[in-house]
């Protein structure tokens, strides 16, 4: 399986379950890696082929700090479907690094995997 990715995706957002977080701005690091055929592309040399990662990390972006989220879990659900509906993309790891949470701690954050068959009502 060919795999497109995406790794340390800033996003500045409001994140967060405390009455604090709800009145700043937080980072948000996140990496996608996303099952794509990169065959066709490959062969004809023709982006219209290739999963546009410019594209995926735009929608990305404006999803994340488009409206206040409380936690990680719920971006990562949210990021995995829009990415999954709005490019076809078959398969989705996602992980949303969310640094400086916890004291002592490096980074925390989540990791979900996600297939099309998941959305599918």
């Amino acid at each position: 399986m060919d795999k497109v990715f995406i790794k340390d995706l800033t996003v500045l957002a409001t994140i967060g379950a405390y009455e604090w977080e709800k009145e700043i701005k937080q980072k948000l690091l996140i990496d996608l890696e996303m099952a794509w055929d990169n065959k066709p592309a490959a062969q004809s040399d023709d982006l219209s082929l290739a999963l546009d990662y410019a594209s995926v990390s735009q929608a990305v972006s404006d999803l994340v700090t488009g409206q206040a989220h409380e936690l990680v879990e719920t971006v990562a659900e949210k990021v995995a479907n829009l990415v999954i509906q709005q490019f076809s993309v078959p398969w989705i790891k996602v992980t949303i690094n969310k640094p400086g949470a916890v004291p002592f701690a490096s980074n925390v954050g989540v990791q979900i995997q996600r297939e099309q068959k998941d959305y599918l009502s």
